[in-house]
């Protein structure tokens, strides 16, 4: 399939690229660096650089694709306004494409499961949202992608847990503050976070792009329902010299870090039954049994 890529160079756009590319697929990247592009086109993907408000530019380079999948978000004040705007353009490019496939154009939306609030039981993709204030705005966008679906598009929604591997994200960051001799975790710890491993997150992108049946929701969870010290004192045991770990009250994260201390603060059970019901299936599972792995990774800055 021909398929156009924002965020291609992203933590979860890159994973995704991955995937696609082990699965045959042909790729066109949107980025903003020309010095990436020059990478990725070493790797046979067709490369645009430019940023999510060229319109027109967009639209252009949808005329001959098969699907669009949208990992990227920009973290300015204008981030979620231009989310809004690229979603109604990749929608509107989209409708007149000409797949060369002669299935129905795909659009899959990178969401994430922030959007459920604090979770008092297992959530599925048939749970209520009760988004955190930093994501407050989610819900209005996953609703016109999925509203889109019915106008002879095919669409879909993923919420990715917290991503692990590789040198980037939340998981990568306490790694590197492990290395530096001080782990800070906002509030007491005892919360679950839901994570996916980053390249059994890309396989269930190219899973979905590939199922003709696959739209709405699909949550991206390994379901093994870590609690936060729990993951913290795995990393700060694997190393020599054992790091402080600092509890951080959560009203000071909040005056130090904004909504974003809230979301860190979430206690979340995730489940994907959609997902597996693909057959999607993670192939790795825990951040504390594969803390030597996670390491090595990100030392090594890639997957």
């Amino acid at each position: 399939m021909r398929v156009f890529l924002t965020g291609g160079t992203g933590y979860i756009g890159s994973a995704v690229l991955d995937a696609l590319l082990r699965s045959g697929h042909r790729v066109t990247a949107l980025l903003r660096d020309t010095e990436k592009a020059a990478r990725l086109e070493s790797r046979g993907v067709t490369t645009m650089v430019g940023d999510l408000g060229g319109s027109k530019s967009l639209t252009s380079a949808l005329q001959q694709c098969d699907a669009v999948i949208h990992t990227a978000f920009e973290g300015s004040p204008r981030g979620v306004e231009k989310d809004r705007e690229v979603i109604e353009t990749l929608l509107a490019g989209l409708k007149r494409a000409e797949p060369g496939s002669g299935a129905r154009p795909v659009f899959i939306y990178t969401s994430g499961v922030w959007i459920l609030g604090n979770t008092t039981k297992p959530a599925d993709e048939e749970s209520p949202v009760d988004p955190a204030p930093h994501v407050a705005w989610r819900p209005q966008h996953e609703q016109r992608v999925l509203d889109a679906g019915e106008n002879g598009l095919r669409t879909i929604v993923v919420r990715p847990g917290i991503v692990y591997g590789g040198s980037r994200g939340i998981v990568s960051d306490i790694l590197k503050d492990a290395l530096n001799g001080m782990m800070r975790v906002i509030g007491s710890g005892k919360n679950r976070w839901p994570t996916v491993y980053a390249r059994d997150l890309g396989d269930l992108y190219a899973r979905l792009l590939e199922a003709p049946d696959a739209s709405g929701v699909y949550h991206a969870n390994d379901e093994t329902d870590e609690r936060v010290n729990d993951i913290v004192e795995a990393i700060a045991d694997h190393l020599t010299q054992r790091p402080d770990i600092r509890h951080m009250p959560l009203p000071e994260a909040r005056r130090k870090l904004g909504t974003y201390a809230d979301v860190l603060a979430l206690d979340q059970r995730v489940r994907s039954p959609r997902a597996r019901a693909l057959g999607w299936s993670p192939s790795l599972s825990s951040i504390t049994a594969n803390v030597p792995r996670l390491f090595e990774e990100f030392r090594r800055g890639r997957l």
